[in-house]
């Protein structure tokens, strides 16, 4: 019993001394608690709403209303044609559009059993089955909108839903562009991170210390072959899922390869940044996952709706790449988005690359200078 005690003691104070264990057991559990209690929400709100109202009549209006005081939908913006909706649609400024046509109003009053169209963006199968689900209470709540005896006469006023680039709410096809994403950052983070700790650990690290290099040539230098090598997974991924899984090609290779080379150099420099700050491989591995794991997985809307989540939650999503890569990657690969349609992502995933890739620099000049 005494010897227990005093390996105990022993132990306690190497975990004092060692702060990562101490920050690993003590904050992490704490961390994930906050995390996954705030955005394992699978409630989809605040779906941005585009209304083409063309009958401009109280029922249409009350109609609208319906909508915005549910809860569920934000107005966003009114469209006058399919064609502005399927602009706002493609570029993610809208999820869903109401159109009503005309004589709606004159059609209800007189029970004649009028249809308003409900257009949803189907990339996310998940959701846009749960919008359909929500469009389909707030019509049947409509005042009007359902005759006394609901058991045996059909509701009076009718919705028809239209599935924009996932008609089939296939759920491979939201799931795989996030899969692609999330296996990208985890592999190009982790063996970046790796291998430069796997060299401070051997000792090879002074003899590139002594070598007459600066630190830019040696992390682009370590840079090119992970880049290489993950874009060719990538692209090996792709096809994969387009044999497996028929994930469509609608849009540009050309996009595609600069979308992916761009998220990469990101997911490389976070890598290089962690080898910087973490002295043994178990830190590395540790940090590269709590960095490339938990966000792209939990913060990047590859599962859960970023519009559902806590305010600050949705703040802290900004700084993610992943979240831009998604919308560039679904935007590709299921609307056939050009490229000017994308400068907004994919100038994120720039910025994220080129910030990270120098803070790696400067840090291994600092360190090695």
């Amino acid at each position: 019993m005494m010897k227990a005690l005093a390996v105990t003691r022993k132990e306690l104070r190497q975990i004092a001394r060692d702060r990562r264990s101490l920050f690993i057991l003590l904050f992490i559990p704490a961390f994930l608690l906050t995390l996954y209690g705030y955005a394992l929400n699978f409630d989809v709100r605040h779906i941005r709403l585009a209304v083409q109202d063309r009958d401009a009549s109280t029922e249409s209006r009350s109609l609208v209303s319906a909508f915005i005081n549910s809860g569920y939908f934000d107005f966003t913006t009114g469209a006058r044609a399919e064609g502005e909706i399927e602009a706002l649609m493609g570029r993610g400024a809208v999820r869903a559009a109401l159109v009503i046509p005309e004589e709606f109003g004159r059609r209800l009053r007189g029970g004649e059993g009028p249809s308003v169209q409900v257009i949803v963006n189907g990339d996310n199968a998940n959701t846009a089955a749960t919008v359909v689900g929500y469009v389909t209470r707030i019509v049947r709540s409509v005042p009007g909108s359902t005759p006394p005896a609901l058991s045996v006469r059909a509701p009076i006023l009718a919705v028809e839903p239209r599935i924009w680039y996932n008609s089939e709410l296939r759920s491979a096809l939201f799931l795989v562009p996030g899969l692609i994403a999330y296996i990208a950052m985890i592999t190009a983070v982790v063996s970046t991170a790796l291998s430069i700790v796997r060299e401070k650990e051997s000792g090879t690290m002074e003899q590139v210390r002594m070598a007459p290099i600066g630190a830019l040539p040696y992390v682009v230098g370590k840079t090119i072959p992970y880049f290489i090598l993950s874009l060719v997974s990538e692209l090996l991924i792709v096809l994969v899922s387009m044999w497996l899984f028929e994930l469509p090609m609608r849009g540009s290779w050309g996009t595609l390869l600069l979308a992916m080379s761009l998220f990469l150099l990101g997911a490389l420099g976070t890598g290089l940044f962690v080898s910087t700050v973490a002295e043994t491989q178990q830190v590395a591995f540790q940090m590269s996952l709590l960095l490339a794991y938990l966000p792209t997985l939990m913060l990047s809307g590859f599962i859960f709706p970023i519009s559902s989540m806590p305010k600050v939650l949705q703040a802290i999503t900004y700084i993610v790449p992943a979240r831009y890569f998604l919308v560039a990657l679904r935007g590709i690969l299921l609307k056939g988005l050009a490229l000017p349609t994308l400068l907004t992502p994919l100038a994120a995933l720039a910025i994220y690359a080129a910030v990270l890739l120098a803070l790696a620099s400067i840090r291994f000049s600092k360190q090695h200078g």
